[in-house]
């Protein structure tokens, strides 16, 4: 019995979650992290996400349970090793996406709407996009597009422009990263067969995804530089009176103190960049995510400072 739990929740995945927490940058960057009203649906949009989101993985690994068997790490995967039958994989599925939508009903129509065109979406890459060389990129990054806009039909508020292109940036660098890696594990492994295991692999070459991540590593510095430059954040909640504000700095430098925060984020983009073309790991970020210290620990500091910044300094 214990095995069966512990294959269960190897199969949902929750080690990926922490992708979920996207949603909260409509309510973090519009300072409204501290409001009750606008924390409370998008908390409750992250479970969704959560749960939904588990479900699809379950869908694409028994769409893939085949091919996983000729791939030489996700052979061991619950339902390609047999450890979970088909059966009980689909029952588990139907089981969070039932949940998932009742959910979604709680936070609001919309958002209802929305999940619904997520996990349409997740099925088609399922079984359709991810055989098509760039759409499977680009249907990937989605996902986390839509997690940051999913918080946005949760709470009502919006992130600014600028933001939403770095979030786009961002998201697509993660995508290209993520084939780099398996590209990487795969021709490193005689006995794999890239074609069989990932049909769009076989159409990428490693340069072109290296320029793919250069140029999407740069879009993000540039569009999330611009998002702090342009952004005047207006503090809410706690602050420290006039501390912070004070005329020790020229009059340009006021109320762009987010500024700081591109340092964290261009040591992030380096370091994941490291991992992927030394350690090999972008093929899962959240591994990367959980397995590196300095980056997670850069993360920790980067989310720090953008809260302190909007939420206890004067703008």
């Amino acid at each position: 019995m214990l095995k069966t739990l512990y294959n269960i929740l190897r199969l949902i995945r929750p080690r990926q979650w922490a992708k979920n927490f996207f949603i909260f940058a409509a309510i973090v960057f519009s300072g409204q992290l501290l409001n009750p009203l606008a924390f409370a649906p998008v908390l409750l949009g992250f479970v969704v996400f959560c749960s939904i989101s588990s479900a699809t993985y379950i869908i694409n690994d028994i769409f893939d349970i085949e091919n996983d068997r000729m791939h030489p790490f996700k052979k061991y995967r619950p339902l390609p090793h047999g450890d979970i039958s088909p059966v009980l994989a689909v029952a588990l599925a139907t089981i969070l996406i039932i949940f998932s939508l009742i959910l979604a009903l709680g936070v609001n129509s919309t958002f209802f709407i929305f999940i619904i065109i997520y996990l349409l979406m997740q099925v088609l890459y399922s079984t359709v996009l991810k055989t098509i060389t760039v759409i499977d990129i680009l249907t990937i990054a989605s996902g986390y597009i839509l997690r940051v806009l999913g918080g946005e039909f949760a709470s009502g508020f919006h992130i600014s422009v600028w933001l939403l292109l770095t979030t786009v940036s961002i998201s697509l660098f993660l995508a290209i990263g993520k084939r780099r890696s398996e590209l990487t594990l795969l021709s490193s492994n005689k006995d794999a067969n890239i074609s069989a295991t990932r049909k769009t692999l076989s159409h990428y070459s490693e340069r072109l995804l290296d320029v793919y991540a250069s140029v999407f590593a740069t879009s993000t510095f540039i569009s999330y530089s611009l998002f702090t430059f342009l952004e005047n954040p207006k503090s809410i909640g706690l602050t420290f009176g006039d501390v912070f504000n004070t005329d020790f700095f020229p009059a340009s430098l006021q109320r762009k103190w987010l500024m700081i925060t591109i340092i964290p984020v261009v040591y992030g983009l380096m370091r994941y960049l490291q991992d992927i073309y030394e350690k090999n790991e972008g093929e899962s970020p959240e591994k990367v995510l959980f397995s590196d210290k300095p980056l997670l620990l850069t993360i920790a500091l980067w989310a720090a400072m953008v809260i302190f910044i909007i939420y206890f300094m004067h703008s």
